[in-house]
């Protein structure tokens, strides 16, 4: 995967399968976001880096420094065999009667073979040497644990600039692996350190912009009894008022407040408690346009009232009056 920057400046940095380059919108490619990630895998190198983790790694690795003293003893036994076998050779061929040439010739090729296998015997104990497991000493020991105690304050100092991170973390980590299947809530993370150690994370998918925006049920059901008796404008102070935010941790407004109660086919007060009727329906009951109903209610012709200032006009219309105020306009 590569690094991909998107978004407003290019402010946002993704990961993103190579193939999506290659092969465009056909490959069937996956992309992580790449904040989330990074803070998941810098977690897990702080924990694996604490004072305990790596006073256990020292033991752990102090016993398998007695082992290979073990191996290593065999190894040496096994070059030293192979190197007095060669050497015997080499005397068989030296005594050897010259006249004697099927002997001679017998003796020659065994004494190749036995330098062969001294050869062989040393190109696998170098091999060997050369993954034997490092051992500090105990001057190095302190050192390393002076250091982990540290790492989580230098890791975290401001003056800690992302090159610097990227490399402890290329020292540390060999390759990071990172899965994503389909209907899966979260990503697959495996960590391969240089050591062979193998971790395994697991990180939750980003939910999609519409969903990370969605108010959740709870909020729904609080505007929902509010709205039994509170106008958009309370319900707004009394969410503030009790800690409650957006999805994007904002404060609620009456705007907000209006666009829920229309989304979710939520009633106000309004709704509820009307006296009147709408100023477009008392202009198709009367059969004339609604400026005249706004002017006839200005003019005081028309009946009418509001609950609260700001809200719509309730034209008071009944069987009464229905027939007298028609004669306004006829």
């Amino acid at each position: 995967m590569t690094v991909r920057y998107t978004g407003n400046g290019g402010i946002r940095p993704l990961y993103e399968c190579v193939g999506r380059w290659k092969h465009g919108n056909k490959a069937t490619c996956s992309s992580v976001p790449a904040v989330p990630l990074d803070q998941a895998v810098s977690d897990k190198i702080l924990s694996i880096m604490k004072p305990s983790e790596l006073e256990i790694s020292l033991k752990v690795m102090h016993s398998i420094n007695d082992t290979d003293r073990m191996s290593d003893k065999q190894w040496l036994l096994a070059v030293e065999r192979a190197h007095y076998e060669a050497d015997r050779a080499e005397r068989q061929f030296m005594l050897a009667d010259p006249e004697n040439r099927l002997v001679v010739r017998s003796l020659e090729a065994n004494w190749d073979q036995k330098l062969k296998d001294l050869e062989k015997a040393k190109q696998d104990y170098a091999a060997y040497r050369s993954k034997k497991t490092w051992v500090p000493s105990e001057e190095e020991e302190k050192d390393i644990l002076d250091l982990a105690r540290r790492i989580p304050e230098i890791w975290n100092a401001p003056s800690s600039t992302p090159v610097e991170k990227k490399r402890i973390i290329r020292v540390l980590i060999e390759d990071i692996t990172v899965l994503s299947e389909k209907r899966c809530p979260d990503f697959s993370i495996g960590i391969r350190f240089r050591s062979c150690r193998v971790e395994h994370l697991s990180l939750k998918k980003p939910l999609p912009c519409a969903d990370r925006r969605r108010h959740t049920d709870d909020t729904i059901t609080i505007i929902r009894d509010l709205a039994s008796s509170m106008d958009d404008y309370e319900i707004a102070d009394c969410l503030n008022q009790d800690g409650l935010t957006t999805p994007e941790g904002k404060n609620f407004t009456y705007a907000g407040v209006r666009r829920i109660r229309y989304k979710h086919a939520i009633s106000g007060p309004y709704q509820r408690n009307r006296q009147g009727i709408s100023v477009a329906e008392a202009a198709s009951l009367l059969g004339i346009s609604t400026g005249k109903i706004y002017y006839g209610i200005s003019a005081g012709k028309i009946p009418a009232k509001k609950q609260h200032p700001g809200w719509p006009w309730e034209v008071l219309i009944d069987d009464t009056n229905l027939e007298s105020i028609k004669a306004l306009y006829t």
